[in-house]
């Protein structure tokens, strides 16, 4: 990590980034943003990744560069291989994880453990494994979270998924409050409606597709693109005093319910009295 003098004392810029879950969706905008900005990326995913057969998310040539590496996350033993093969990264990104949808009367219990062993056993494996080898030699690190907007309001048949999520963002403010006197930061980034991995399918119905952004106040889905813009920001010096923040990037619809009801138009005149 090189580190420059400012006018606070001494900052750092990081040059390597491990994302999880790297091979689609999200994590694979956030892989190529991270390699335009110059990043050392490390791609971690259970599926095979050929990142040079991809084409990027953005336009123009990627100065960074992309090691791409095949585990599970919430096998110990393979993160720290590593971690010891790509050398430990400045930031880490955990994006990682699934779902399996279903009604909870119907959920078996190897799927609610299944989902909770990657997305939040996965989640803190990968980040432990990192803030030990910080702490061990002194270096600062930042770690992004990757939460959803299900762990902040229930969503309907989403089984483990969205507790799984609420977890890892209070397991952030943990990290966080635990780790900070090492200089190390720890935040989350909760996409809304995002029209990228798990949620594509969802999105390729053009009536469900015009419904839901009706619903949002910014009038759009999100894009991978806008969580990854998020996740380069709080890694970045730009944040250097922000941590334990379990951020909401979803166009502003989890604060949108009361303006779905019902309401008199006689109420909203100016100066009104009963």
């Amino acid at each position: 990590m090189s580190r420059s003098t400012g006018p606070n004392g001494p900052a750092t810029t990081p040059r390597s980034m491990l994302v999880t879950g790297g091979a689609r969706g999200i994590g694979a905008a956030i892989v190529d943003a991270a390699a335009a900005a110059g990043y050392r990326v490390a791609a971690l995913d259970v599926v095979p990744l050929d990142h040079a057969a991809r084409p990027p998310a953005h336009d123009g040539p990627v100065p960074g560069t992309v090691e791409v590496f095949t585990c599970s996350v919430a096998d110990e033993a393979a993160v720290e291989a590593v971690l010891d093969d790509f050398g430990t990264p400045d930031v880490v990104v955990n994006n990682a994880g699934i779902v399996r949808f279903g009604p909870l009367l119907d959920q078996c219990l190897d799927d609610m453990r299944t989902v909770l062993d990657v997305n939040l056993l996965g989640t803190f494996v990968v980040a432990r494994a990192a803030a030990r080898r910080w702490v061990a030699s002194g270096a600062p690190g930042a770690i992004v979270n990757v939460t959803s907007m299900n762990g902040v309001v229930a969503g309907p048949n989403a089984g483990a998924y969205g507790a799984s999520k609420a977890a890892v963002a209070l397991l952030t403010s943990q990290m966080a409050l635990e780790w900070g006197a090492h200089g190390i930061r720890v935040n989350a980034v909760a996409p809304g409606l995002v029209d990228a991995g798990m949620s594509a399918p969802i999105y390729a119905d053009a009536a469900t597709r015009h419904a839901r952004e009706s619903k949002v106040p910014l009038g759009r889905l999100g894009t991978a693109a806008d969580i990854a813009a998020v996740v380069l920001f709080l890694a970045s010096d730009a944040a250097a005093y922000v941590t334990g923040q379990n951020l909401v990037v979803d166009g502003g619809v989890t604060g949108s319910l009361i303006a779905h009801l019902p309401r008199p138009a006689a109420v909203d005149s100016v100066g009104h009295r009963e």
